[in-house]
């Protein structure tokens, strides 16, 4: 039920909050026919970074965002006033469908922060503690992906790169311009701090003034995959010619870390 680590000796860590597809027999009882479709799951996202650059460490959920969505902030607060979002246990689809028969309690929520959400961030807080003393820095690149056209969370279509800082603070000003330049050069559509500017990861990691700086990327769907709907396959040349973008932005961050190490 806990997350899988696998340790690299790199200054950075991929987090992988959504790609869990695993849902305790109690919780499958009471999702109804959609919540059982696991929709809104980062799919192929840790196979898509695999590999991309050595000495990558990851750090890799196992269990869904139905169960409890670790990019969340624990005590519920919402990471976007204002706007539509999904809780802490989706209540819904990004399309605002329904995914219980029998909705999730005050009672859940305790269960699962406690025996999924604080183990995956103690984890992840291991990982940036175990990094930052080889390296005096730690970046935490939080690996997301969501389907290019959800009505109820955002107009439009997503672009393919969103880049996420929650307005420069979780990230020294050298990284994020660093990955934009990336992003921009790659010829893909992207935007910085758009729709999505960072969750509960990014913000509660993300501290570059003791040098541990978080960056949030959300892919479009559409970039990767065959089709945004079951079974959610993803496209090999698709898929390889995104690698080449990721990979660029990766080894760049590699590479501009130790400008922000930390004694």
């Amino acid at each position: 039920m806990g997350p899988v680590v696998e340790e690299g000796d790199g200054p950075i860590i991929l987090a992988f909050p959504h790609v869990g597809t695993g849902v305790p027999p109690e919780v499958a009882a009471r999702l109804n026919a959609e919540g059982r479709v696991l929709r809104d799951t980062d799919w192929h996202i840790h196979r898509l970074y695999a590999g991309l650059i050595p000495g990558l460490t990851t750090v890799r959920a196992t269990q869904s965002r139905y169960v409890i969505d670790l990019n969340r902030d624990p005590e519920g607060v919402s990471l976007y006033p204002g706007q539509a979002t999904t809780g802490l246990i989706p209540d819904t689809t990004f399309d605002n469908v329904p995914i219980w028969e029998v909705p999730p309690g005050p009672a859940d929520v305790a269960r699962w922060l406690m025996a999924v959400h604080r183990p995956y961030h103690a984890s992840l807080a291991a990982q940036v503690a175990r990094v930052r003393a080889r390296h005096g820095v730690a970046v935490v690149y939080d690996c997301h992906s969501i389907r290019s056209r959800c009505p109820w969370l955002f107009d439009g279509v997503l672009p393919d790169l969103n880049i996420g800082t929650n307005g420069g603070v979780t990230c020294a000003p050298e990284l994020e311009a660093a990955v934009c330049r990336v992003a921009a050069a790659s010829g893909r559509t992207w935007v910085l701090n758009g729709r999505f500017k960072g969750g509960w990861t990014t913000r509660h990691h993300g501290r570059p003034e003791a040098g541990v700086h978080a960056i949030q990327m959300e892919l479009a769907q559409a970039s990767h995959l065959e089709a945004e709907a079951p079974p959610f396959a993803l496209d090999p040349a698709r898929a390889a010619e995104l690698r080449r973008t990721l990979t660029e932005i990766l080894a760049t961050l590699a590479d501009l870390a130790p400008r922000q190490a930390h004694a």
